[in-house]
C-alpha cells in the first residue's frame, strides 16, 4: 500500500508540475502578445505624429512639379536645388536676412522674457506689498484674455506712435513682463524655495537685489532656461505678430518668408518652401537639444518642497 501511494502521490507532483509550466508558458505567451500588441500601437502612433515631418524633409529634395500630386514619398530624382533657391532668397532679400530678423526676435524675446518676468515673479513671491493678491489674480486673468481682443487697440497704439514695421512692437510687450504664463511659472518656481535663505540674507544685511542677483537667479536656472525654450520657440514660430506689425520683406521673419515662396495668381515654388522650412527647423532642434536637460530639471523640481 505504501508503494502504491508514494506511486500515487509522485504521479500527482508530475501532473501539477506540468500544470504549472503550462501556466507559466501560457502567461509569457499572454504577456509577450500584450507587449507585442503595445509597441506596434506605438509605433502606428509615432509613424503619424512623425509622418508630416518626414514628408517636409523629403519634400525637400524633391523638384517643385514632384511634391504636390505625388504619391510617393520617396524622392525619384533627389535634388540640392531647392536649399540654393532657399538661401538665394525671394523678393531680392536673402535667406540670412530673414534668419537674422527671426534670430533677433528670438533672443529678444528670451532676454526680455527672463529679465522682466523673473523681476516680477520675485516681486509677487518674496515681496510682501498691499494688494499684492489682487493684482497677481489681475495677471492671472489677462490669460483668460483672448489675444484677438486687444489686436485691433494695440495695433492703433503702436501706429500712432509710428513704431509699425518695426521690432518694438513684437519685443516691447517681453520686456515689460506682459507675458503672465512666464510670470505664473517663476512664481510657482519661487514658492517652492525655503524662505529661510531669504532670512538668512537679510539677516547679513542683504537687500531685495541682493537677495534676487546672488540666491533666487541661480537657484532658479531650471525655471529660467524652461522659460527661455518656450520663448524661443513660440517667438521663432509667430506668424500673425510679424504678418501685422512688419510691411518691409527685408524685416520679414522666416514664418512670413515661407509665405512668399507660394503665390496663387503665378507658379509656386513649393521646393524652395520646404527647403526654408527645413532650414528654419534646425535652429529649433539645436536650442531644445542644448537645453533639454535643464527643461527636464525644472519639471522635476516643481514637486520639491522647501
Amino acid at each position: 500500500m505504501t508503494t502504491v501511494s508514494q506511486v500515487s502521490a509522485t504521479a500527482d507532483h508530475l501532473v501539477s508540475a506540468e500544470d504549472s509550466a503550462r501556466l507559466r508558458h501560457s502567461t509569457k505567451l499572454r504577456k509577450r502578445g500584450r507587449s507585442l500588441v503595445f509597441h506596434l500601437c506605438s509605433i502606428a502612433i509615432v509613424v503619424v505624429v512623425l509622418y508630416p515631418a518626414v514628408w517636409m524633409v523629403v519634400s525637400a529634395f524633391k523638384p517643385s512639379n514632384q511634391i504636390v500630386g505625388n504619391v510617393s514619398l520617396i524622392p525619384t530624382d533627389a535634388t540640392i536645388a531647392n536649399f540654393q533657391k532657399a538661401i538665394e532668397g525671394i523678393g531680392g532679400v536673402s535667406f540670412w536676412t530673414f534668419f537674422t530678423n527671426s534670430l533677433i526676435l528670438a533672443v529678444g524675446a528670451v532676454v526680455g522674457i527672463t529679465i522682466s518676468c523673473s523681476v516680477s515673479a520675485y516681486a509677487f513671491a518674496r515681496i510682501e506689498f498691499p494688494g499684492r493678491n489682487v493684482f497677481f489674480a489681475l495677471m492671472i486673468g489677462t490669460l483668460l484674455l483672448p489675444f484677438h481682443v486687444v489686436i485691433i487697440p494695440q495695433y492703433i497704439v503702436f501706429n500712432r506712435l509710428g513704431l509699425v514695421d518695426t521690432f518694438v512692437p513684437l519685443l516691447v510687450g517681453k520686456f515689460l513682463a506682459a507675458e503672465a504664463f512666464f510670470v505664473f511659472l517663476m512664481v510657482q518656481f519661487m514658492r517652492n524655495l525655503p524662505r529661510e535663505l531669504d532670512e538668512a540674507a537679510r539677516i547679513d544685511g542683504a537687500g531685495h537685489v541682493r537677495i534676487f542677483r546672488s540666491i533666487m537667479l541661480p537657484l532658479m536656472k531650471p525655471a529660467l532656461v524652461t522659460s527661455s525654450i518656450f520663448a524661443f520657440i513660440w517667438s521663432w514660430n509667430d506668424f500673425f505678430g510679424p504678418l501685422l506689425y512688419l510691411k518691409r520683406p527685408d524685416l520679414y521673419s522666416l514664418p512670413i518668408a515661407l509665405r512668399l515662396f507660394v503665390d496663387q495668381t503665378t507658379t509656386s515654388d513649393y521646393g524652395a518652401q520646404m527647403a526654408m522650412a527645413v532650414l528654419a527647423l534646425v535652429p529649433v532642434m539645436l536650442f531644445f537639444l542644448v537645453f533639454q536637460r535643464y527643461l527636464v530639471e525644472g519639471v522635476a523640481t516643481q514637486g520639491l518642497k522647501g
